[in-house]
């Protein structure tokens, strides 16, 4: 079992790498799964995480509030606006089948622009 978390963590982790380098990918989100799923499977790369310069913040702040900072959430909202344009433009879907992206992505985006900002520590 304990290696079937740490190649997911290990997957959500180069998930999580290639969204920080691709502009409409998502990168917070396999962070944190990475994370979760280092928790069962190997301390060593859990820690490397915390502690790392760009992502530990976000994580910290995530585990110690459920909270995610104003700039990750207007990067995650613009990218999620972007990706919903470039679906519009690009598939051209049918009017049914936007409405259920735009409901999707919608849920997604209400629920990352009403979580708290981290508090500031000391």
């Amino acid at each position: 079992m304990r290696t079937g978390w740490l190649l997911l963590g290990l997957f959500f982790c180069a998930l999580g790498i290639i969204g920080a380098l691709v502009p409409l990918m998502p990168t917070t989100i396999f962070i944190i799964l990475a994370a979760g799923c280092f928790t069962h499977s190997s301390p060593r790369l859990e820690a490397w995480l915390l502690d790392h310069r760009r992502f530990g913040p976000l994580l910290r702040a995530w585990r110690r509030e459920k909270a995610i900072p104003r700039r990750a959430k207007i990067a995650a909202l613009t990218g999620m606006a972007l990706g919903f344009a470039v679906f519009l433009l690009g598939i051209h879907p049918s009017p049914v089948l936007a409405l259920l992206v735009a409901l999707l992505i919608g849920s997604c985006a209400l629920y990352v622009a009403t979580r708290p900002e981290p508090r500031e520590r000391p």
